[in-house]
């Protein structure tokens, strides 16, 4: 489905981007617009076979984007904690960026479960669910969830404006050999700084490694309609930072601190009913990921 096409990917500077373009690259023509303000970013991309263009969503700068590729995936997002700033880049960025790209055959928009509202039980969560400013209590995370609900409202009225088959995936824990909350985890931890957890109880999330993120796109793109479709986009397995610090541990011997705080993000996990019937599941299993993980990313750590 995705060879021999003309892919638009945002974000390719990314985490989750950055797997997903260098993937898709092996086989079809892959564009990927930034700023690239550090230029070892725009080299990666292009030793991998990424074509790179200059863009700026939030200011319309998409000159070099093309205005009809077949796809357009969105990974692109805004965390600087200025709410003008994210609001422009993360909610008017994909509605400009979808007007420019309205002849594509499919956009898939990469949201966030961190849009549904913190009930207190940690989910599982539907797509039914509730929004809300789930990232209000970290002080670094404070225009998060309200752009990112923002951004799927932009969406959602662009694919109707421009008739653009549309796939919004509300994406949970991301990780793999590109890094990713548990690997940042252990890089703060090596750095003698703790990893703070929500109190009264394990944190838990359904955590997903970037292959099985690479491989679930194209289905993401075979179910894009108008109205657009909303689905979680999460790993089968419902797992706690307590668990895998112990499992990080146990590879590494790397203690990572956990201090209990209001400031910490709560606990997410997903309903998967919706996503076993239009995208299939997660194969690769948390640990088999996150020992990949650091066998890529922290290979002198491994214990013997």
């Amino acid at each position: 489905m995705l060879r021999h096409e003309t892919i638009v990917v945002t974000g390719a500077t990314g985490q989750v981007g950055f797997p997903v373009a260098v993937a898709l690259a092996a086989d079809t023509e892959v564009i990927a617009p930034a700023r690239f303000s550090d230029p070892a970013q725009r080299a990666r991309l292009e030793a991998a076979g990424v074509r790179c263009v200059v863009a700026d969503l939030g200011a319309g700068q998409l000159d070099e984007v093309p205005t009809e590729p077949t796809y357009v995936l969105h990974f692109a997002v805004s965390k600087t904690n200025d709410w003008d700033a994210d609001i422009r880049n993360n909610a008017e960025g994909v509605g400009l960026l979808m007007a420019h790209c309205k002849a594509a055959k499919a956009f898939l928009h990469c949201s966030t479960t961190g849009v549904y509202h913190d009930d207190g039980t940690g989910g599982p969560f539907s797509e039914e669910s509730a929004l809300g400013d789930n990232h209000r209590v970290s002080p670094f995370l404070q225009t998060y969830s309200i752009t990112k609900v923002a951004a799927e409202a932009a969406a959602r009225l662009s694919a109707r404006l421009w008739n653009l088959p549309t796939t919004i995936a509300r994406l949970n824990v991301p990780y793999g050999d590109n890094g990713g909350w548990p690997a940042i985890m252990l890089d703060l931890a090596q750095m003698g700084f703790p990893t703070e957890v929500p109190a009264g109880g394990p944190a838990v999330y359904n955590p997903i490694h970037e292959d099985d993120i690479v491989a679930l796109v194209p289905k993401l793109l075979e179910i894009a309609a108008v109205p657009a479709v909303t689905v979680n986009l999460a790993g089968e397995e419902v797992v706690s930072v307590q668990e895998w610090t112990a499992f990080l541990k146990e590879l590494t011997g790397v203690e990572i601190p956990l201090v209990e705080s209001p400031s910490a993000i709560p606990s997410v996990t997903c309903d998967l009913t919706k996503q076993h019937a239009l995208v299939g599941k997660a194969e690769i299993s948390w640990r088999d990921g996150m020992r990949r993980m650091i066998e890529v990313r922290h290979p002198e750590l491994l214990s013997k």
